[in-house]
């Protein structure tokens, strides 16, 4: 990425609020430039808000918990996975979901035109999780640098829907080699799949431990076997 923006240093912040900057634009290279440094935005209207959460919700894939209902799920192969296969029909599915905790969406037209342009240059990926008649019915997306990826948001249309894309993603990347998922914020969801609340400080450890990985930039989709063949998943399923 040619263009590179440095951001106040988020460990030098007073408060837990976690606002780190006010501004700027969602250009690639702005949004690139905040993930590396473990910075999203996240905001209903203008100016772009900037944050670095304390705590902060992460997920290491081997901690990865998986229930004796969603393995069945996975043993009759329940649903189908894709990775960066329909970028934009999942985060046009993650906008249209209304959830109780928030008045409307925050996936406005210009943060999907923002992240439709950073996959396009190979660091936002796309998990569609796809049903027995060929329709797409959950998924997510996210920001990948180095060894970790940020998940932004998740959609569901049939029940366990997103928790089995949520969880063939977290067995790629440990299949990958990757430290962690950053879920973000807490919430039940993710946190009932082995998602733990973490400091600020040991977020950033693990993130600058991430950094030194090479980046999957790209499509997906080229590198994702099929997740039956899985060693993390032969293990969760004991086979």
């Amino acid at each position: 990425m040619n263009d590179f923006y440095t951001f106040p240093d988020p460990k030098t912040l007073e408060d837990d609020e976690g606002i780190v900057g006010v501004g700027g634009n969602l250009s690639p290279g702005m949004l690139f430039s905040a993930y590396y440094q473990g910075i999203f935005p996240w905001y209903d209207e203008e100016p772009i808000l900037w944050w670095s959460l304390n705590p902060r919700l992460i997920l290491l894939p081997e901690n990865l918990v998986v229930t004796k209902s969603m393995r069945k799920l996975f043993k009759k192969r329940a649903f189908h996975v894709t990775l960066d296969k329909t970028f934009s029909d999942v985060i046009k599915g993650c906008s249209n979901i209304v959830r109780s905790h928030e008045d409307g969406t925050w996936i406005t037209d210009e943060i999907i035109k923002a992240y439709t342009k950073l996959h396009e240059e190979g660091f936002a990926h796309s998990v569609e999780v796809w049903n027995g008649e060929g329709k797409l019915c959950g998924g997510l997306y996210g920001v990948s640098i180095g060894g970790y990826f940020a998940g932004e948001s998740m959609f569901a249309l049939e029940s366990n829907s997103s928790k089995y894309g949520f969880i063939t993603l977290a067995l790629f990347l440990e299949e990958k080699g990757f430290k962690f998922i950053d879920c973000q914020q807490e919430t039940q969801h993710l946190m009932s799949l082995g998602a733990k609340s973490v400091k600020r400080d040991n977020f950033y450890k693990l993130l600058n431990e991430s950094l030194n990985f090479s980046t999957y930039k790209g499509n997906w989709g080229e590198i994702f076997t099929e997740f039956q063949d899985f060693d993390p998943l032969k293990r969760i399923l004991g086979v």
